[in-house]
């Protein structure tokens, strides 16, 4: 392990500029979303980004996880401080300055290359990649299975205190809102043979069979949207599946060359599906921000259960 007090900086990962350089030029050529353990371990200009976020009744405690380990030079990155405070669903898009605030404040360029991760898995990660594109950032990457499996990869593991932040000189956005859905494009999209509504929740309470977490939301999903549960394209141990694996689900669930629109419960595991989207060589399609908190709760929006 790497321990602050010894390590200024991760100087386990030792520098090879050139191979560094192949590999990252390698995957922002590919427009991939995912970065293995490996290739992470190699990239020494990349930071890492613990967005580890806990899911309605997950327990557990993300803070005190980083405060306790974390990836060699990581910074956290904390979902709720990306959201925007005066709204009142949860973790909603940030405004452009809060955003760009965020960033600066942990010593962030648009520049810099990212590579988020979880703990185990990835949900938090995927939300913070897809608002990292959202807002322009080009060279941002999930890393896939999480800390977990930079460990089993044989990544050193930093313990003690955290890295001091520097404030950046700056971040400047190049917001991508093509990415971004409302509630009105997803009306205008119902029906719309030329636009698929994939919703990550559990096919229980895309049925309404069972209830959902956040008082006051009907049950069931937007008339004509396709379940696929976030958890059908990843692994028992939070990796993504095969690039084939992903476009056969994809594919199963009718996406034949539409625009896709990711939706779940409140905008985190329709981020993985986007991930997936991407990792899969398709199109990235929109994240509906709101999601099913927003659209469940507003009793004029059409909701089937079957």
């Amino acid at each position: 392990m790497v321990d602050r007090g010894a390590e200024t900086l991760c100087n386990c990962r030792t520098r090879d500029p050139a191979r560094e350089k192949m590999i990252m030029q390698g995957l922002n050529a590919s427009l991939s979303s995912l970065i293995t353990p490996d290739a992470a371990l190699a990239a020494k200009t990349a930071r890492f980004l613990d967005a580890t976020a806990l899911l309605p009744g997950q327990p557990g405690d993300p803070d005190g996880d980083f405060a306790r380990e974390r990836l060699p030079g990581a910074v956290r990155f904390d979902i709720e401080a990306f959201s925007d405070p005066a709204n009142a669903l949860p973790h909603m898009v940030p405004t452009q300055a809060q955003f760009a605030s965020g960033m600066a404040a942990l010593g962030l360029t648009r520049d810099t290359p990212l590579i988020f991760y979880d703990r185990k898995g990835s949900i938090g990660a995927c939300r913070a990649w897809w608002l990292a594109k959202l807002f322009g950032h080009e060279s941002a990457f999930v890393l896939d299975g999480g800390l977990e499996a930079f460990r089993r990869a044989g990544g050193a593991i930093e313990t003690g205190d955290a890295a001091q932040l520097v404030v950046s000189e700056g971040y400047r956005p190049r917001p991508r809102f093509d990415f971004l859905a409302g509630t009105g494009d997803v009306l205008a999209a119902l029906g719309d043979p030329a636009v698929l509504i994939l919703d990550a929740r559990a096919e229980a309470r895309f049925l309404a069979e069972a209830p959902e977490p956040r008082p006051g939301v009907r049950g069931g999903h937007m008339p004509g949207a396709v379940s696929l549960p976030f958890g059908k394209v990843i692994d028992g141990e939070g990796r993504f599946l095969s690039p084939e694996a992903l476009r056969a689900n994809f594919a199963s669930c009718g996406l034949e060359g539409q625009t896709v629109i990711t939706s779940c419960g409140s905008g985190l595991t329709a981020a993985t599906l986007t991930v997936a989207l991407v990792a899969a060589g398709l199109p990235q399609g929109r994240l509906y921000d709101g999601s099913w908190a927003e659209w469940g709760a507003d009793p004029s929006l059409p909701v089937a259960t079957f």
